[in-house]
């Protein structure tokens, strides 16, 4: 029991501390003109450890130049949904994807992306986990 309350006297002692701690540099900020103090976060950026920032990675904007990967064909889908493919269209966005050189993949799907055509979701995927893996052999993301 006496263990128990001295435990819960340093929880109250350091939750009074960090209490005046905030109270102060909130007034610091006050002072100053500002609403919140002013932490300095650090920006978010891409690791390339995780799905959903590989494909923000991949298929963000990097640059607005439309490259072409001998695949003018593929113009003729722009505007279609992903689900909206036949298998035989599936499998021609899968040709081009395979037959492109490794350094050229990424690329391609900000092409894809800035010409306005959306992936079949299969191809989508395959193309994410192809560019992982490429980025895992040339050591970008540690194992």
């Amino acid at each position: 029991m006496e263990v128990s309350l001295i435990i819960l006297a340093a929880l109250i002692a350091v939750g009074f501390v960090l209490y005046l701690h905030d109270r102060h540099g909130r007034k610091k900020a006050e002072a100053k003109g500002l609403e919140e103090p002013a932490f300095n976060e650090p920006e978010e950026q891409c690791c390339g450890m995780h799905i959903t920032c590989e494909r923000d990675s991949l298929l963000a904007s990097v640059s607005d130049k439309i490259e072409y990967y001998d695949d003018e064909e593929l113009d003729a889908y722009k505007g279609r949904s992903a689900d909206e493919y036949t298998e035989e269209e599936i499998e021609q966005f899968r040709d081009v994807l395979l037959t492109l050189l490794p350094e050229d993949i990424a690329g391609w799907g900000r092409s894809i992306q800035l010409r306005g055509i959306e992936l079949p979701a299969p191809v989508k995927e395959e193309l994410l986990m192809i560019v992982a893996e490429a980025r895992r052999e040339a050591n970008v993301i540690p194992n």
